[in-house]
C-alpha cells in the first residue's frame, strides 16, 4: 500500500528538526511513501524556507495560513486539508504542530505520529507549560517516535504511553555533506591572518551552552583562535554583550542565519557544542560526519555519538568552561590527534546514523499503522 504521509514542521527556520525533514523524506522509497511537506504559518512575515527546500528536492508542499499565536483556523484549515488529499498519516514536529495535529485528527481515519526532537533545559513558565501540554497531548497520537535513548526514557514515565513509544535513532545526509567544498571568505580572511577557526552552528538559546564557550574562549591558551557562531536565537544580543566583556569582540563573529552553514563547517578547524542538553544533536552529527574535529560536553544524546572521551571526539564536563578550553588546547596542539580522531567519527557516523536507514525504518512504522 502507497500511504500519502504530511510532514508538518515549523516555519521559522532551518534548524534541526527542519533538516531532519528533509533528510528523512529524501531517503524514503516513493514508491511505498508519497510525501508532501507542510507548516502552519502563523505570522505572515515568515518566509517557510523548509518548504522551499522541499520543493527543490521536488516535493509538494502546503502551507496552512492561521496568523496569530494559536489560531482555531489552523486546526480547522489543516483538517480540511488532511480529508481533502486523503492523507494516510500525518507525522509531527514540535509542540504546536503536535497539538494542531492532535486536534484536526479528531474523529478521521488519518493516523498521526509525532517525533519529539527534545524539550528545554530551563524554560520559562510559558513555555514549561506548552511542553507540559505537549507531552499530555502524545497520549492521544497513534505513535509517538523520539530520536535519542535520552527522549525515549523520559518518555517512559508518562502513564500508559509505553505501549505507543518507538525508538529511531536520528541521523543525517552524509550526501548533503559530501557535496560541500568550498569554505565562506570570511573564514579564509581569518585563517590567512593566523587564527585556528573554532565554530558552533545552531539555535542561541540556553541549553546550547553558548556562554560557556565564550568563557573558554577567553583563557589565555586559546588566544589564537577565532569563533564563528553561526545561526539566530533570542540571545543574539545577550550573547554578543558577554563576548565584549570578555574582550573577544575582535575574535567572535556572529553570522546569524545562513543558508551555507556547511560551507562554514567545512572551514572549522574544530566544531564545538557546549549544550547542556541534546537528543542526539544532529549539528554534531554533520561535523563528525564531515570528518571534523569535535569537543562537545559529555551528555546524553551527545554520548550516544562519542561514547567516551577520544572515541570520535573529545568530551568535557557540562558547564566546566576550563575543561572545555584545555581540550580545545589538545586539538590545537596536535594535528595527528585531530585526523586520527576525525577518521573515526566519520566512521561513527556513516555505520550508525544514515539517513538511509532511519528512512527504511520509518518505511516500517508507516506500514504497520495500516496492516
Amino acid at each position: 500500500m502507497r500511504l500519502r504521509v504530511l510532514q508538518l514542521g515549523s516555519p521559522t527556520g532551518l534548524y534541526g528538526a527542519e533538516r531532519w525533514i528533509l533528510a528523512l523524506i529524501k531517503y524514503l522509497d516513493p514508491e511505498k511513501v508519497e510525501t508532501i511537506v507542510g507548516v502552519i504559518r502563523d505570522d505572515p512575515a515568515l518566509s517557510a524556507p523548509l518548504l522551499s527546500e522541499a520543493q527543490k528536492l521536488g516535493f509538494e508542499t502546503v502551507a496552512i495560513n492561521a496568523y496569530g499565536r494559536f489560531n482555531p483556523e489552523a486546526v480547522k484549515k489543516l483538517r480540511a486539508y488532511l480529508k481533502e488529499k486523503g492523507i494516510h498519516i500525518l507525522h509531527t514536529h514540535g509542540y504546536k504542530q503536535d497539538l494542531a495535529g492532535f486536534l484536526a485528527t479528531r474523529g478521521l481515519k488519518t493516523k498521526i505520529i509525532a517525533t519529539p526532537h527534545g524539550w528545554s533545559k530551563e524554560p520559562d513558565f510559558k513555555l514549561a507549560v506548552y511542553e507540559t501540554l505537549n507531552r499530555l497531548v502524545f497520549l492521544g497520537l497513534d505513535k509517538v517516535v523520539p530520536l535519542s535513548k535520552e527522549i525515549y526514557q523520559g518518555l517512559l514515565r508518562i502513564p500508559g504511553l509505553k505501549r505507543k513509544l518507538t525508538l529511531i535513532v536520528n541521523a543525517v545526509d552524509l550526501s548533503e555533506i559530501e557535496a560541500v567544498k568550498d569554505v565562506p571568505e570570511e573564514v579564509l580572511a581569518r585563517k590567512k591572518e593566523g587564527f585556528f577557526i573554532l565554530g558552533y552552528i545552531g539555535q542561541l538559546i540556553h541549553r546550547k551552552g553558548l556562554d560557556i564557550l565564550l568563557k573558554a574562549l577567553s583563557h589565555k591558551e586559546l588566544s589564537d583562535c577565532f569563533l564563528f557562531v553561526v545561526g539566530e536565537g533570542p540571545l543574539k544580543n545577550e550573547l554578543k554583550a558577554l563576548a565584549k566583556k570578555l574582550g573577544l569582540f575582535s575574535r567572535v563573529a556572529f553570522t546569524g542565519y545562513r543558508e551555507d552553514r556547511l560551507n562554514f563547517l567545512r572551514g572549522f578547524d574544530v566544531f564545538v557544542l557546549p549544550s547542556r542538553l541534546e537528543g542526539i544533536p544532529r549539528c554534531l552529527m554533520e561535523a563528525m560526519g564531515m570528518g571534523k574535529p569535535v569537543v562537545a560536553s559529555a551528555i546524553e544524546g551527545v554520548m550516544d555519538l562519542i561514547p567516551e572521551d577520544g572515541e570520535g571526539g573529545l568530551l568535557f564536563p557540562v558547564e566546566d568552561a576550563h575543561a572545555l578550553a584545555q581540550k580545545i588546547a589538545i586539538f590545537k596542539g596536535d594535528q595527528k590527534l585531530r585526523e586520527n580522531i576525525s577518521q573515526k567519527a566519520r566512521q561513527i557516523v556513516a555505520e550508525k546514523f544514515s539517513a538511509e536507514r532511519m528512512a527504511r525504518e520509518y518505511e516500517a512504522l508507516y506500514q504497520s499503522l495500516f496492516s
